[in-house]
């Protein structure tokens, strides 16, 4: 299974983009997208970013996800462990 997670361009070198996702840096080929830049969000599959986001959109889905996981966090910590 996939899970596309918006990742902004910081960085942008001929063919190459360094992507941040909440402080997590990476590299992704932006050879499939013609108008990036610096500042955009993009969706990236394979190591290749395939969608250009809009920013609401994408600072929505994150803070959306960021939720879904301290929700579910909040649920496994709150296990006593008798199944």
């Amino acid at each position: 299974m996939c899970l596309a997670v918006p990742s902004k361009i910081i960085e942008i070198k001929d063919n190459v983009a360094k992507v941040d996702v909440d402080g997590v840096i990476r590299e992704t080929s932006i050879m499939l997208m013609d108008d990036v830049k610096i500042g955009d969000y993009v969706i990236v599959h394979a190591g290749f970013a395939i969608n250009k986001l809009d920013e609401q959109a994408a600072i929505q889905t994150l803070e959306d996800m960021r939720r879904i996981l301290a929700a579910e966090a909040e649920q496994t910590d709150g296990l006593d462990g008798n199944l």
